[in-house]
């Protein structure tokens, strides 16, 4: 057992292997086998397992990275901006991708895609439930965006992937850290809605 969970894609392989199984008794047992439902319920779970790790690599950055690196020594920082950094920018941006990207098929299986990111108003915004998800919607679309965009390019100055001189490595910096601070700022309005909605109106 210490052999496969010393190997982390092991370890990742082995979970979701077992996820499928479990998936699989899902459909066995679901009233219409594997039907519209069951593929709503199979996008959640991406949609939230993509979602805790795009979420999570964002707090791990403006809890404790962006926080913490102005005390470590100099002669330190190359482990985290040559080694740490890139690896966690990597699971990052696609974690982003593929949050968003699910979030899209869950809605659109759920029939409101369009209504929400008209935040209602396509419906006479007669369902507040729409208005609410839409809402959160529109704030995970900016947070990916703001991902794509301008952090990513930015932290490939900064973190020297991309060639450019101390100024520049500076300003990057500090834009990146700006945009990832304004999506931590809005991640908790936005989780509101997603977790809101479903315990209110089902």
């Amino acid at each position: 057992m210490a052999g496969l969970l010393s190997n982390f894609r092991n370890t990742m392989i082995v979970s979701f292997v077992l996820a499928l199984v479990i998936v699989g008794g899902y459909a066995a047992h679901s009233g219409g086998g594997a039907d519209q439902i069951f593929w709503t319920a199979v996008a959640r779970w991406l949609h939230t397992f993509f979602g805790i790790l795009w979420i999570g690599l964002l707090y791990y950055f403006n809890f404790v990275q962006i926080r913490k690196m102005p005390e470590i020594p100099a002669e330190l920082k190359p482990a985290v901006s040559k080694y740490i950094a890139p690896e966690a920018l990597f699971w990052f941006r696609y974690a982003a991708l593929a949050t968003w990207v699910m979030g899209v098929i869950l809605a659109y299986l759920r029939g409101y895609l369009f209504d929400a990111f008209s935040l209602g108003a396509l419906s006479g915004f007669a369902n507040p439930q729409i208005t609410l998800i839409g809402l959160g919607m529109w704030l995970a679309t900016i947070m990916f965006f703001n991902v794509w965009a301008f952090i990513w390019p930015a932290q490939k100055i900064a973190l020297g992937i991309v060639e450019g001189d101390a100024d520049a490595k500076a300003a990057a910096g500090r834009k990146a850290m700006i945009f990832s601070r304004t999506n931590t700022l809005l991640s908790v309005p936005m989780l509101v809605t997603m977790t809101m909605s479903q315990t209110i109106f089902g």
